[in-house]
């Protein structure tokens, strides 16, 4: 899951302990119906209510795993002549969706907002910072899969050596509600730039902005059957693997993730796996900015309700700062709005999963219980079941949940420590290996404790942000595999190499064969070492097998 740039959150963040009560009336939206083909057999239907409100919002229908190897089956056949599309027209597709989405954009971000709880401010900021995120892929993907003519002449013994790129086939995308614009483009534009089709799996939480996503990219000029949203839950999930998919791309949690890899893993099936994260940030001695840092990281911790995988997860914070910097994070935390999502100035809306909260609480309560201390926070709300209020503890250590297990809500536990060893052996203490952070005002001493960090991103001085030409990976349990940057464009294609030869290489007036012919050299055979050796030992090729 990608999150969304510091730099287009919402500024306003006035102090509102408790959420508003829902309304009574249902929030207007603009969605179009769902269209299923005739020959498509629905089971029943997906209920979607607000996550605020909980008045209705629509209903979907739901795959069958009939309907599962049909979509499967038509991606298939059409995958082929959409590879033999020319890319500048599989490019005007994707500009057209690209220009289909900001128009659309309060919309859409309506639409996400009531499905998981996002303030609609934040969803429509997600949505249009995906824009330029589409624009990276349109700039460089041509040249990324563009054929590579590598070694030529008499250095390749008259050989064209030539490096070609083949899309992947059909691409299987089992996504994330938490940024289902950002984290699903890493993967549906580049697959279908380069000529793959998709089955797009959007979460439960977030399943009519996944058909909405199908709609729009049908309407800019993909293929129906080259591009297709699969509505359902697991059970739908694991009917789309067990067809003869070319590539899984998928991003939820480590325990899902690893289910997923015992199915692909015995098939040599391309597999991506973006899952969770205990994201650690160090605050060092020297910091600048001791309260531009605390209100920083915890913007960062609490940003869509927590809900994202690079959020701030554990801080360290050096002794001799903590104090000042413990103030600053609680009267930040102090100054987030929590309600109705669709207020302007709201900051923190209802949690996505009903569940979420009470995990939150059990957090709370085992660090509590251990010897944390509360600041400010950390009560489940009666009446607001689905929200959980900015909650900072501090006395934190391992032995607590809060700093061992992915939180995933506006909860963030402050360690302090003596030095910066001790820093980096508590940020390495965990499984997960996703991104990592160190405040301080010293370049090189950011730099040399980052090197030492276990995670595929690292901030100095800034955090929670993402950037399309950055590789976009984790480490240990936090995946495998990359999207984003010229790098995880390269995930969607198979390279192939050419060893092209228009006539046999003439070497010294005799013709030279190739795999354990002899070699004719002066008019005399040659022998190396006691064994034949072919003639491109001379001209350099490879030995005779």
């Amino acid at each position: 899951c990608i999150i969304v740039p510091i730099d287009i959150h919402p500024t306003s963040r006035a102090r509102h302990p408790t959420p508003n009560r829902p309304s009574a009336q249902p929030r207007a939206l603009s969605f179009s119906s769902v269209t299923m083909r005739r020959s498509t057999r629905v089971l029943s239907n997906m209920i979607v209510k607000d996550a605020y409100s909980g008045a209705l919002v629509g209903e979907i229908p739901l795959d069958t795993a009939a309907t599962v190897a049909e979509k499967f089956a038509k991606a298939k056949a059409a995958q082929v002549a959409w590879a033999a599309t020319d890319y500048k027209d599989r490019a005007e597709c994707v500009s057209k969706f690209s220009a289909l989405v900001e128009k659309n954009a309060d919309e859409l971000a309506a639409l996400m907002s009531a499905e998981m709880g996002k303030p609609v401010a934040h969803a429509k900021g997600e949505i249009m910072a995906t824009i330029p995120r589409l624009q990276f892929f349109l700039d460089h993907t041509e040249a990324v899969v563009a054929d590579q003519k590598v070694r030529v002449g008499e250095a390749a013994a008259g050989t064209e050596e030539t490096i070609k790129f083949e899309p992947l086939g059909v691409v299987a995308n089992i996504s994330a509600w938490n940024f289902p614009y950002f984290v699903g483009s890493n993967v549906w534009v580049p697959a279908l730039l380069t000529g793959s089709a998709v089955l797009y799996k959007p979460s439960e939480w977030t399943a009519m902005t996944g058909v909405k996503v199908a709609e729009m990219f049908v309407e800019a000029g993909v293929p129906s059957d080259v591009f297709a949203a699969v509505v359902g839950g697991g059970d739908v999930g694991a009917q789309l693997l067990s067809e003869d998919i070319n590539g899984l791309f998928f991003t939820g949690s480590l325990a899902t993730g690893q289910k997923l890899a015992a199915v692909t893993a015995p098939r040599m099936i391309r597999t991506q796996l973006e899952l969770g994260g205990k994201d650690p940030h160090y605050v060092c001695d020297d910091v600048a900015d001791v309260k531009g840092a605390a209100a920083a990281l915890c913007d960062g911790a609490m940003f869509n309700a927590g809900q994202s995988c690079c959020s701030v997860e554990r801080i360290y914070v050096h002794e001799s700062i903590a104090e000042e910097f413990i103030a600053g994070v609680v009267e930040t935390a102090e100054s987030f709005k929590m309600g109705d999502p669709t207020s302007s100035d709201t900051y923190i809306g209802p949690m996505a999963l009903p569940t979420a909260p009470g995990f939150l609480q059990s957090q709370v309560d085992d660090a509590v219980a251990k010897g944390a201390t509360l600041h400010v926070g950390g009560a489940l709300i009666p009446d607001q079941p689905r929200f959980y209020p900015p909650t900072v503890l501090s006395g934190v250590d391992h032995t607590m949940s809060l700093m061992r297990d992915e939180s995933f809500g506006p909860i963030i536990g402050i360690q302090t420590v003596s030095s910066d060893e001790e820093a980096l052996a508590l940020m390495n203490d965990t499984e997960f290996g996703l991104t990592s952070g160190v405040w301080s005002a010293d370049q090189a001493r950011a730099e040399g404790l980052l090197a030492q960090v276990n995670s595929g991103t690292a901030y100095w001085n800034c955090g929670d942000r993402v950037s399309p030409f950055l590789p976009w990976s984790g480490r240990k349990g936090s995946g495998v595999g990359a999207t984003l940057s010229t790098i995880g464009i390269q995930s969607f294609v198979i390279p192939k190499g050419y060893h092209l030869r228009a006539k046999r290489h003439r070497a010294h007036g005799a013709w030279c064969t190739v795999h354990g012919a002899r070699c004719m050299v002066h008019g005399a055979w040659c022998m190396v070492h006691g064994a034949w050796r072919m003639a491109h030992v001379l001209h350099g090729e490879r030995r005779a097998a």
